[in-house]
């Protein structure tokens, strides 16, 4: 997998808002936020896309929707609600390709996104 700035805030290369870390995960803050709530989780694992993701990521990927979850709990969004997005290459929208989940909230969320 090429190098993303996803993998120099791993190694805190460049800086970046974290609000979670654990040995296999961590989130930050988006540095372009499209809600009042816009934090991106990751895996520290290399992964470019949900179309790399194999049957040995499944406890990986189940565990960065769990700590979504406990971030919107933190964040104070879970009890009205959020919305958890992954994007997959360009025309899915993912600008970075390393796997990440989105978590947007701390407003009302309209369908179909614009």
């Amino acid at each position: 997998m090429a190098e993303t700035i996803f993998s120099k805030i791993i190694r805190r290369e460049i800086p970046a808002d974290i609000v979670y870390e654990d040995e296999s995960v961590l989130a930050f803050r988006d540095i372009a936020p499209r809600a009042p709530v816009h934090i991106l989780v990751i895996p520290k694992a290399e992964i470019a896309t949900t179309n790399d993701v194999s049957p040995e990521h499944e406890t990986l990927v189940g565990h960065l929707v769990h700590v979504a979850s406990l971030i919107a709990a933190r964040e104070g969004i879970a009890e009205e609600g959020y919305r958890l997005v992954f994007n997959c290459n360009a025309n899915g929208g993912q600008a970075v390709n390393h796997l990440h989940l989105h978590l947007l909230g701390g407003r009302k969320m309209s369908w179909p996104p614009g």
